[in-house]
């Protein structure tokens, strides 16, 4: 694509997360000529697959909303938005394994009356809460409904205390609350900024009826954010290089940039660092951020994956949360596995720091059994295959206070920005806050270049 002002301004995006994709594709949007450099091998950061054997694995799994309108112009823009389809309508299967009796399924659900109604009659049959905990979950999100997350006051208190002053008890909290809280937030109630978790459950559940309804990828992550990202990107004109290291970015005597890379120097009108915060730390040239050691104080939360292949089929249902029970989420990995034969079940496990080190032997002997409690036709099943993924830093920590902490796209030297879920765009750390970083650094980027854009978001327009 070409503008009237051609194409001699070059920006250089470091990082091909989905942050730096979203960069890149946005600068060669506008006409600008765009290098992405990458030290993996393959796109897409932490959302990633790889082999083992013949199956096709996701590192991790992950899901994301209806109201993660970012995420959805990525995936339409890769043209991959009908592999990672959303529910017609929020559904959560929830098994509690300590009833007496064996386990009990409740469902987390709504139907197609305006907010607040949409979800009012799935609450009143949820059968994990009492009748007095449903009616103190509906009173605590009138509460929320009426808070601003944006209230820099909000990011000093932590979500648990919040939900204390305004009735909600262990249960509650257990039940609902850190049961969607854990897995969008990576931590629970009482490590939770209360700013990040009111803008989680405010815009998923109370911004508009289908807000929460939850989409994931029919394929394995890679197809989506390295092949259809990497064939979206050349049809750009992206010039894409993994494998390659950037060692230094500096300031050129002309006014540019000087980004040093493996065997390469490249000049630059704009660069973006999309890339985690400490990496960023070590690459910004001195006086780009006012106190770039804050970086260094944004702390990083873990993620395990268990991954179990079965020799029978298991689990009717795509997924289900837990209670009651270490595990927190399951996932049917199958089909997009690749399995022909037997069933593949992903177990996610949000804030790990627990067992994120814990052997492999361990975790076999203490989540097959969880499985078997909630899942009774696995017992006697062949387990065929057992393995672990491990994200230390997976995220980074939505700790109270973080929020003073991540920094704009803007940096003080007059070209370099900063892009990544860490970065201050609101959300906490979701693909759909990759993207978001994405679009502000190339658009702060392209607003000092010169270049006309538009926000692909309406909303922002």
């Amino acid at each position: 694509m070409t503008t009237a002002e051609g194409t001699s301004r070059h920006a250089v995006v470091v990082g091909a997360g989905l942050a730096g994709i979203t960069a890149a594709l946005q600068f060669a949007d506008a006409g600008v000529r765009v290098t992405l450099v990458e030290g993996r091998p393959r796109l897409g950061g932490l959302a990633f697959s790889f082999q083992r054997g013949d199956l096709t694995v996701d590192n991790g799994q992950h899901v994301y909303l209806r109201c993660c309108t970012a995420y959805r112009w990525f995936l339409d823009r890769v043209d991959g938005a009908a592999l990672a389809p959303l529910q017609d309508r929020l559904d959560v299967p929830v098994l509690d394994v300590a009833p007496a009796g064996g386990p009990r399924l409740g469902r987390i659900r709504r139907n197609g009356l305006p907010v607040p109604l949409h979800l009012a009659a799935g609450l009143a049959t949820y059968p994990h809460l009492s009748l007095a905990e449903r009616a103190s979950v509906g009173r605590a999100a009138l509460a929320l409904k009426r808070i601003d997350p944006a209230d820099p006051a909000l990011d000093g208190i932590d979500f648990a205390t919040w939900l204390g002053r305004h009735g909600q008890s262990e249960r509650t909290i257990e039940a609902l609350w850190d049961l969607v809280g854990v897995a969008t937030l990576n931590a629970t109630a009482p490590h939770a900024s209360m700013g990040l978790a009111a803008m989680v459950f405010k815009t998923g559940l109370l911004s508009e009826s289908g807000a929460a309804d939850i989409g994931w990828a029919r394929v394995p992550l890679g197809e989506l954010h390295d092949t259809l990202a990497r064939k979206a990107l050349d049809s750009a004109g992206v010039r894409t290089e993994t494998r390659t290291r950037v060692s230094s970015v500096s300031r050129a005597e002309s006014g540019g940039w000087h980004v040093d890379m493996d065997g390469e120097r490249l000049d630059a009108d704009a660069v973006v660092l999309a890339v985690p915060q400490r990496e960023a730390h070590s690459l910004l040239p001195g006086g780009a951020l006012e106190d770039p050691d804050r970086l260094l104080d944004i702390g990083t939360a873990p993620i395990l994956n268990l991954h179990v292949v079965y020799g029978r089929k298991v689990l009717r249902r795509p997924f289900f949360a837990a209670l009651g029970s270490p595990v927190q989420w399951v996932f049917d990995r199958t089909e997009a596995s690749g399995l022909k034969d037997g069933q593949y079940l992903a177990v996610s496990q949000s804030a790990a720091q627990d067992e994120i080190d814990t052997p492999v032997s361990e975790l076999r002997a203490r989540y097959l059994p969880e499985l078997e409690r909630l899942l009774p036709a696995t017992r006697g099943a062949e387990v065929r295959d057992f393995f672990v993924t491990r994200e230390r830093t997976a995220t980074f920590a939505p700790a109270p206070g973080v929020g003073r902490l991540r920094p704009t796209a803007h940096t003080r030297a007059p070209g370099l920005f900063l892009a990544g879920a860490w970065t201050a765009t609101g959300w906490p750390a979701t693909m759909e806050g990759a993207v978001r970083s994405g679009f502000s650094a190339a658009g702060a980027a392209l607003s000092e270049l010169g270049r006309r854009h538009e926000h692909p978001l309406r909303e922002a327009a």
